[in-house]
């Protein structure tokens, strides 16, 4: 996996959110020797753009709002950050957490441990989105298992069945329609649902 993030570096969308002096001249400069697609930017912006794979971003005390308010934009896009800094101390720490920073490059710009950085901070993004998606997808069974029992329990209650009947029932209606057990379900769910609410509507 790492040799492919070394070679996917050639190509990759960075946004330079950086002041345009020669710090930031230089880090858009090393950058392109990589081989990436940089867009320099400054001030901050209010949400990362989309069309960035990874974000270099300045912490600078004086954009401490600016910083705060564009951490707080991940409920859209959340490119790889990589925070460039001057100063470690807590306050500016505290900055850095807040954006989501995955990566550290300290000021003034040197070519030197910038690969690194940016393939160290690619390598955990990509693996922070690869067990999200392993989290969705097991939330997403467990959703489906509950919908599949509790449309067992209304099969058992309606019909006077065992659930190993209404199991078997269930999953002949699924193949009949041609959808997914978990779909059946849904469907059971939804027009028992509806039958209830006729009822107390009565």
């Amino acid at each position: 996996m790492s040799i492919q993030i070394l070679r996917d570096l050639r190509g990759l969308r960075v946004q330079v959110v950086h002041p345009p002096d020669a710090d930031g001249v230089a880090l858009v400069e090393h950058l392109r020797r990589i081989g990436c697609n940089v867009e320099a930017q400054w001030p901050v912006p209010d949400a990362y753009a989309e069309t960035a794979d990874v974000v270099v971003l300045s912490i600078d005390p004086e954009m401490r709002g600016a910083l705060k308010k564009l951490g707080r934009a991940g409920d859209g896009y959340f490119p790889t950050v990589v925070a460039v800094v001057s100063y470690e101390d807590p306050s500016t720490l505290e900055l850095v957490l807040n954006v989501g920073a995955m990566g550290v490059i300290e000021r003034p710009i040197r070519p030197f441990g910038l690969l690194t950085q940016l393939t160290v901070a690619r390598s955990l993004w990509l693996d922070r989105r690869s067990t999200e998606r392993k989290l969705h997808k097991m939330e997403r069974k467990l959703n489906g298992i509950h919908r599949i029992q509790k449309a067992k329990a209304i099969l058992m209650e309606s019909h006077a069945m065992n659930e190993d009947e209404a199991y078997q029932t269930l999953r002949r209606q699924a193949m009949a329609k041609r959808v997914s057990m978990d779909e059946m379900a849904n469907a059971i769910i939804h027009a028992n649902d509806l039958l209830n609410f006729r009822k107390n509507d009565a």
